[in-house]
């Protein structure tokens, strides 16, 4: 028995507005603690300035010499060594956007000469490679940023702490000492003096986190741009490359498994067909019509079972449901077939692309094969909903658990499958149950 679940539950305490998870969420940047951010974000921009200096003129140095020492050929060697040496650089600067920044920093393949290549061509490989040049050029302007970075957060950081403890320190300035509020033209009153001070310094202490993040985020962000956006465009086209791969090879494997049950099936049924029709009209020749007419009452049997067949086998094409219907109802039917009684939850919008809402549905049709198969399940729970522009489907079961993607083809073709759509798929089932499967498939 199938029950789609429309009620929203009420929220719980974590959810409801004014709790902590509120105060812990305003408390934090980004999923840190505030704290943790300030100190992760100054650590960064105080080591910016050093390394862009290194980076900076052995960047410089390098360049500059071995354009000059080209006419002997020499410039060769020194230029590579300089892309090797910035490259070395901007491994340090990958390592540290992913412990002071927190973020991810993919690594570029580069350009390797092949084994037993010439001397000459293992020092030109790294030349040919547009990542290194891409390497050397953070050298030169990450010294620019690391130093805007650098200073802006040095000067913001003397200030708030030179403002909020001026009225301690006070007392060791000369007397001739012109402050801050003679500047501004309010006399040489001491206590003001003071009380100007530290107003000054907590503005900055206030405004501090938030301008040590920017100049942070400014000098991570060409970094990121410089270093790692080469590295993700590399990594999106494998994606896609495997994508595409793991389609082909579902959809060949899809094709050889429907050649193979069309050939058990409804061949072998249609030769029966043709063999017990060309009976009946050798029978109908000498004259016996009651033995015809049984074998015609065969014949069509073995026509209706042969179109229940080919019925059967068009599901795992088009389902004809879902083409005329949509994936909601499709959904439903595949739930009120399921051997095992089945509860569903589902949250989809009335319309999804083609190959979205297929990859969902053969989702759902062989996780619930699965279940009915190997899993000995009393009860299983099917959910299917959006978020952050994905399709998420979760099949749980309460059977004997113990399933695998490489225990059977089954759930093997449906990871291909996804592939193919760009989604993925997680298994959870220790030993014993129970056994959650989780598909995401991409908008």
């Amino acid at each position: 028995m199938t029950s789609n679940l429309a009620e929203s539950t009420p929220p719980t305490m974590s959810q409801r507005p004014g709790t902590g998870d509120d105060a812990a969420a305003a408390s934090e940047v980004d999923g840190v603690p505030r704290a943790r951010r300030l100190g992760l974000d100054t650590a960064y921009v105080a080591t910016a300035l050093p390394l862009g200096v290194v980076g900076f003129v052995v960047v410089l140095t390098g360049l500059a010499l071995g354009l000059g020492l080209l006419v002997v050929w020499a410039g060769l060697a020194v230029l590579t060594g300089t892309v090797l040496a910035a490259r070395a650089l901007a491994h340090l600067e990958r390592g540290r956007l992913r412990t002071l920044q927190l973020r991810e920093a993919a690594t570029p393949a580069y350009l390797t000469a092949p084994p037993g290549a010439r001397p000459i061509r293992r020092v030109l490989t790294p030349l040919r490679d547009a990542q290194s040049w891409l390497d050397a050029l953070w050298g030169l302007a990450g010294f620019v940023t690391g130093l805007t970075a650098f200073v802006v957060v040095v000067s913001w950081w003397a200030t708030a702490l030179g403002g909020v403890t001026y009225w301690f320190w006070q007392q060791w300035l000369p007397d001739d000492n012109v402050g801050l509020v003679q500047l501004v033209g309010f006399g040489d009153s001491t206590v003001l003096e003071s009380l100007l001070n530290l107003l000054a310094g907590l503005f900055f202490a206030v405004t501090l986190p938030a301008v040590t993040r920017v100049s942070a985020l400014a000098h991570a962000g060409l970094a990121s741009a410089l270093l790692c956006g080469r590295a993700e465009l590399q990594q999106e086209v494998q994606r896609v490359e495997e994508g595409r791969s793991a389609a082909r090879v579902a959809e060949a494997a899809s094709l050889r498994r429907l050649e193979r049950d069309i050939h058990d099936g409804p061949q072998q049924r249609l030769t029966r067909l043709a063999l017990d029709l060309g009976r009946a009209r050798h029978q109908l020749d000498q004259e016996d019509p009651r033995r015809a007419a049984e074998t015609l009452d065969a014949a069509l049997a073995q026509t209706r079972a042969t179109v229940e067949e080919l019925r059967a086998l068009s599901r795992g094409i088009a389902p004809p449901l879902l083409v005329d219907r949509g994936l909601r109802v499709a959904l439903e039917e595949l739930l009120d077939r399921s051997v095992v009684p089945a509860r569903a939850r589902l949250e989809l919008p009335e319309h999804l692309a083609p190959h979205v809402e297929t990859a969902v549905y053969f989702v759902v049709s062989e996780a619930l094969t699965n279940v009915a198969k190997h899993s000995g399940a009393a009860a299983v729970e099917v959910a299917v909903h959006l978020t952050d522009g994905s399709v998420v489907v979760r099949v749980e079961d309460d059977g004997v658990g113990g399933a695998h993607l490489a225990k059977g083809a089954g759930l093997a073709g449906l990871e291909q499958r996804l592939a193919g759509a760009d989604g993925t798929l997680r298994i959870d089932s220790p030993s014993g149950g129970p056994t959650r499967l989780c598909a995401e498939i991409p908008l």
